[in-house]
């Protein structure tokens, strides 16, 4: 049955359960239908308004410290989704693996919304606590799943409408939940592709933690998506499968109930191993893949430092030769140790400018240590920077911790969102600052620090500081060089850089070509999220789409298939530009083949190669 219930069947649904006690049957899915049962046999009553108020900043404390390697590991993930929550009046949440909430960030308004249904750190979000919810029936199932509107068990939460999906180590044990939930009423509809593209990359992280050692072996049937977050990755210790991640268990067809028990010899036919380079492998049922062996050396590079943002794919077409030239001039002057200031809309690129800084100046091989001043609690953020000796405070780790100011050492400290930094703390960063020393949270020695400034912020921190919410001193130590950040909406070739973009992200490895009509519609949007809205979108499409395609507009998210054009004069919604840009995308998918090309394009060769030179 479809996915989406309508209101009707929805209501029907829940007279037919709960106020008759019969199923439903046909009129919601077996998955909620399952979940409402479990709950009655909870003895839970829809009707009861779930209490949750706000942990005291102790309790807080010890939870967040409990659970630190968890929050550090998914942080990454995040932020990024946080750009997009706030777009759509979303919040991203992560719980523990019992469904406790750990962190909820995204639009403030939805926020407070969400806050009176429960929706706040230190509320369980388990089926037997909550109902049927996203993150408690995706515990449950072990699976992604999706609970919209009136499918929740507790009538409170029709409000809500949620995607959330397990987080799972390589021996298939749940660390955590990944949810974005926002009003029932506007949904997104990439939602959940959205939170499965975020999972698979923690789970990738989290899997290559523990490789030192271990023989691994990577496999697709597609050799183009060897590399990509879609392999089958696999580790062997003395010849027994310890680890893997979901994509090689399906495609082996085995369960996580294999790991630590399965020989490679039960799941391979050959027993040839550690071949160099890409090779085929065929599977104990016959099906052959692409496959490549090695074993990782135990000495490994240093872990990254607490807070310092993982390696993540450059993305470099969205610098434009001017802008190009605009990021040298500014890497000299980080190299001069004069603080640089990025200002632009939320999601227009800021910390992706920050990377690119850093990789062109001399500190390129020190840390990146990224602080988002939003999404701290403002109860930790103190402890988060500054570190803090044992005994600190209630809930404290005993052996403390250095902060983030100290993990920037001998690199770059990006200041995301300062703009949104508590005024309390505003004049203890500039001590910093000026002094470069650092003395943690509990007292004790103060420790020099060295480390070069990127600051950010959507706001016009110049008119903060006007209006007296933004300290002035400290505006003019972190603003010593100014670099606005065009909007996406701005960009001289939308579609061009769309295209360019597509192909970056692993759009020609996939031989996933993108048609011109969805390119035009994906030119037209307003994008008010930026580039961040643009890349999430474009990661969502490429995780859902089968290789060797062609994406057209009805592949596209409901919300973005009724985009309106943008500006007239705007280039990037010229059709002429558009389809030399949907050409050159297709080409690049194609590795040139004109061939190809055409038959994707739904062209005949003489036609493509007409539109190519007129």
């Amino acid at each position: 049955m479809p996915r989406t219930q309508p209101a009707a069947a929805l209501h029907a649904a829940r007279q037919c359960f709960f106020e008759t006690g019969q199923d439903p049957h046909g009129l919601i899915s077996d998955v909620i239908l399952n979940s409402w049962r479990r709950c009655r046999r909870f003895g839970l009553s829809a009707d009861v308004l779930l209490e949750g108020g706000p942990l005291e900043q102790a309790a807080l404390r010890a939870l967040h410290q409990q659970y630190e390697d968890i929050r550090r590991l998914c942080r990454p993930e995040m932020e990024a989704l946080c750009s997009d929550a706030q777009v759509t009046s979303s919040v991203v949440i992560l719980t523990a693996p019992d469904g406790l909430i750990l962190d909820a960030m995204g639009s403030a308004e939805f926020l407070d919304k969400a806050a009176r249904v429960a929706v706040r750190p230190g509320v369980t979000w388990s089926e037997a606590h909550t109902g049927t919810n996203a993150v408690g029936t995706a515990l449950h199932d072990q699976v992604p799943i999706e609970v919209r509107g009136a499918e929740h068990y507790f009538s409170a939460h029709r409000v809500l409408s949620c995607s959330a999906s397990p987080i799972l180590d390589g021996r298939g044990r749940t660390i955590g939940v990944l949810d974005l939930s926002g009003e029932a009423r506007v949904h997104p509809g990439h939602a959940m592709g959205l939170v499965r593209f975020a999972v698979d990359q923690i789970e990738r992280r989290l899997l290559e933690r523990d490789l030192a050692g271990r023989e691994v072996i990577r496999l697709h049937p597609d050799a183009a998506l060897l590399g990509t977050h879609r392999e089958g990755i696999l580790v062997f210790e003395d010849q027994h499968l310890v680890a893997a991640n979901r994509y090689a268990l399906h495609m082996l067809d085995i369960n996580w109930s294999e790991i630590g028990h399965c020989r490679y010899d039960a799941l391979f036919e050959s027993a040839s191993r550690g071949k160099p380079g890409i090779h085929t492998l065929r599977s104990a049922r016959g099906r052959e893949f692409r496959a490549r062996q090695d074993r990782v050396p135990r000495r490994l590079g240093r872990a990254p430092r607490h807070g310092e943002t993982l390696t993540r794919r450059h993305v470099e077409p969205i610098f434009d030769a001017p802008f190009n030239q605009k990021l040298e001039r500014y890497s000299q002057l980080l190299d001069a140790d004069i603080p640089i200031l990025l200002q632009g809309e939320t999601g227009s690129g800021k910390e992706i400018v920050a990377h690119e800084l850093h990789r062109r100046s001399q500190r390129a091989q020190g840390p990146f240590v990224a602080v988002n001043c939003a999404s701290l609690p403002e109860s930790l953020i103190e402890a988060e920077l500054f570190g803090y000796r044992t005994g600190a405070f209630t809930g404290a780790r005993r052996e403390g911790a250095t902060g983030l100011l100290r993990d920037a050492d001998g690199g770059i400290l990006f200041l995301d969102e300062i703009g949104d930094m508590p005024l309390a703390l505003q004049s203890r960063l500039l001590r910093v600052l000026q002094e470069r020393e650092i003395t943690p949270l509990g007292g004790g020695q103060s420790v020099p620090v060295d480390f070069a400034v990127i600051s950010a912020s959507h706001r016009h921190l110049h008119s903060e500081v006007a209006a007296g919410r933004f300290r002035g001193d400290l505006y003019y130590r972190i603003a010593q060089a100014e670099l606005p950040l065009p909007s996406l909406r701005e960009h001289a070739d939308l579609a061009a850089l769309i295209a360019k973009l597509w192909a970056t992200l692993g759009g020609a490895e996939a031989e996933v070509s993108m048609a011109p009509d969805a390119l035009q519609q994906l030119a037209a949007h307003p994008w008010p999220g930026n580039m961040r809205q643009l890349l999430g979108v474009l990661r969502t499409l490429l995780a859902l789409a089968t290789p060797a395609t062609t994406l057209r507009i009805d592949d596209l998210p409901e919300e973005l298939r009724t985009s309106t054009a943008g500006p007239i004069g705007r280039s990037a919604a010229s059709l002429r530009a558009l389809k030399h840009a949907a050409i050159q995308a297709t080409l690049a998918t194609c590795n040139g083949n004109l061939s190809q090309a055409a038959r994707q394009l739904g062209l005949s060769r003489s036609t493509l190669y007409r539109h190519l030179h007129d």
